[in-house]
């Protein structure tokens, strides 16, 4: 049976809860991600996505001069925008069920948790949709082969 661990990115990148949205958007663009968990001393907090940035550079709240913007960007943090307590799956759950849970909630990607001996949960990677996709390329090619 395919799991999560199968296909999941190992060790993604992460953000503190304290980053700003300058700081977002830079690594959303250097790294080309679009969901970056929010980490709190290795706990998983929340997860920011590209349509939380979006959400927040676009708000009817926001007068659409260049220095608005430029100002939201050092001035708000992960955690004021970050979806808290995100649907999680563990290693072990099956890919299936993931792939179900991405598509009935139109997530684009699902933050992979596991129990630490600490008792706490902690982040060990991120499954998202582009992963998937490049699992079935991956076994497309090999039948064809």
């Amino acid at each position: 049976m395919l799991t999560v661990n199968d296909i999941m990115t190992v060790n993604p990148y992460t953000l503190a809860p304290e980053m700003t949205l300058r700081e977002i958007v830079r690594m959303m663009k250097e790294e080309g991600c679009r969901h970056l968990p929010v980490v709190d001393d290795g706990k998983l907090v929340g997860i920011v996505t590209d349509r939380d940035v979006r959400l927040v550079l676009n708000s009817p709240l926001v007068l659409h001069a260049r220095w608005p913007d430029d100002d939201l960007l050092d001035e708000v943090a992960a955690e004021g925008i970050m979806t808290t307590d995100p649907v999680t799956v563990t290693p072990a759950t099956p890919a299936a069920k993931a792939a179900e849970i991405l598509s009935i909630y139109k997530f684009g990607a699902l933050p992979v948790v596991a129990n630490h001996k600490s008792g706490k949960q902690i982040l060990v990677g991120i499954v998202t949709v582009t992963d998937f996709l490049n699992h079935f390329q991956e076994k497309r090619t090999e039948i064809v082969q």
